[in-house]
């Protein structure tokens, strides 16, 4: 088969959130957290980071660790040392400067390397003109627990840093004792890379400033990005609402900038009247690749928030600088449909349901009848084998697009012992184009198959069981 590229377009063994996009040189490198498969906590793995040419976003290659936790010599408190969604920026020096909140040190941590993924050495921490940590000032108004770093290097080649979590209450994730009313915050940064000039400025809305503004029902929550396209500034984060990446757009780096809208939901909510997919945090932004503007994202797997995994898509811009909202879609980075012949795997499902809805993940596992994407065994870097587990009665999984050209039959690979029928439409309530009896003894992986009578052209495909029993949803052959 040609080589093609799916949603999540990492290895599926692979749990890395928050990526940042960033174009450097001939190649696209995406930084992120990264998650633990089934881990207890966000983020409690070291820093690690793939690229791909800009001219074929179906090759992406693992470029490595580039940031340990033992890298920092900071003494953290906290027993977990997890290191939250970080950014890269390339400074005016030619050096790659790595911005990280680390722990429950309240500041933001710099790392430098000669180059965009190889190994980072400390530099400092983030800090104001008389040296006092920046997150640390309480006589500075603006000042907030920092938490996200975002950084923009500017035309003129002023280097910028956005920050900080706004919960609606008090919050001890980040150890914030009181809201945090300001918003995000963005500053200019020296020529250090380490000093921020003053004064600071308010970016973004907080659900505490935000009555009367564009802002309210999607106010700034966390994850800040910033990009500029066409002579203007896009102010990117996730919102309250957790699920989706929101955007504002300004006439300068520091603002003020005016709500526009979702650019992605990873429950497709605004593309849709209900949520199509298992919703929890996102975090992501948007990076123009070789002509075209592409939104990254993560999504939530093994039914909670702790093990998230990088997504992407194609997004349109209009005439006038907005972006309409893209729709979560299994072929992603593609460059179009996937090709309707041969094996796909279960877990480059983009929508995920029962007939009974979805459930935002938190940091606690939910039981019962609801399917997740998982995988065997512990944590890893290879010999990925992600599936759908859980798959009961009523359960759906929805996998777009695909290029049908004469397709006679489709088969499913389950897993488990279940007796039911296996109904394929041609989307979520599109017509039947197969039924698949299951009666599935409980052993290994069994083969189930069927005729499909499915039109010629771009199309989806929704698998849906109705039956006895519960099922690992393996994968599916089309011929």
């Amino acid at each position: 088969m040609t080589r093609q590229v799916f949603n999540p377009y990492l290895p599926s063994c692979e749990y890395i959130p928050d990526g940042e996009p960033h174009v450097f040189g001939d190649r696209v490198y995406v930084y992120g957290s990264h998650d633990k498969f089934n881990g207890k906590y966000f983020c409690m793995n070291d820093y690690v980071c793939y690229s791909a040419p800009v001219d074929d976003l179906k090759d992406w290659r693992y470029e490595g660790v580039i940031w340990k936790k033992s890298d920092d010599p900071v003494k953290q408190t906290c027993l977990l040392k997890q290191m939250y969604a970080p950014d890269v920026v390339q400074g005016n020096d030619g050096r790659y400067y790595l911005y990280y909140f680390f722990g429950n040190s309240g500041t933001i941590g710099v790392a430098v390397c000669d180059t965009p993924a190889g190994k980072y050495t400390y530099h400092g921490r983030v800090r104001y003109p008389d040296g006092t940590l920046l997150g640390k000032n309480r006589k500075e108004e603006k000042d907030i627990v920092q938490f996200d770093p975002g950084v923009f290097r500017d035309d003129d080649g002023k280097i910028y840093l956005y920050t900080g979590m706004a919960p609606k209450s008090a919050t001890v994730f980040t150890g914030m004792r009181t809201p945090n009313k300001n918003g995000a915050m963005g500053a200019m940064l020296e020529d250090d890379m380490l000093t921020v000039k003053l004064p600071l400025a308010r970016v973004g809305k907080s659900t505490h400033c935000s009555k009367g503004t564009t802002y309210e029902g999607h106010e700034f929550f966390e994850a800040s990005s910033m990009r500029k396209f066409g002579g203007k500034y896009y102010f990117i984060y996730s919102s309250v609402k957790g699920h989706e990446l929101c955007y504002a757009m300004g006439d300068s780096p520091l603002g003020e900038f005016e709500y526009k809208g979702t650019l992605v939901s990873i429950g497709d909510v605004g593309l849709s009247d209900k949520p199509l997919n298992y919703l929890g945090n996102t975090h992501g932004s948007v990076e123009y690749i070789n002509g075209k503007y592409y939104v990254f994202y993560h999504r939530q797997t093994n039914r909670h928030c702790h093990s998230r995994q990088a997504c992407a898509e194609e997004i349109t811009m209009n005439p006038d600088g907005t972006f309409n909202q893209a729709e979560i879609t299994s072929c992603g980075l593609n460059g179009g449909a996937l090709i309707a012949s041969g094996e796909y795997e279960a877990r480059i499902a983009c929508h995920l349901l029962t007939d009974k809805g979805v459930r935002f993940y938190t940091m606690k596992t939910p039981k019962g009848r609801h399917p997740f994407f998982t995988q065997s065994g512990e944590d890893r870097e290879s010999d990925g084998d992600q599936y759908i587990a859980n798959f009961g009665s009523g359960a759906t999984a929805g996998f777009k697009y695909f290029d049908f050209k004469d397709n006679k039959k489709i088969t499913v690979k389950v897993r488990g012992k279940a007796c039911g029928i296996m109904t394929v439409r041609n989307g979520l309530d599109g017509e039947t184009v197969a039924q698949i009896g299951i009666k599935s003894q409980g052993g290994g992986i069994e083969e189930f198959g069927s005729e499909l009578k499915i039109d010629d052209g771009k199309g989806s495909l929704y698998f849906t069981y109705d039956g006895r029993g519960r099922l690992d949803f393996i994968s599916f052959v089309l011929e």
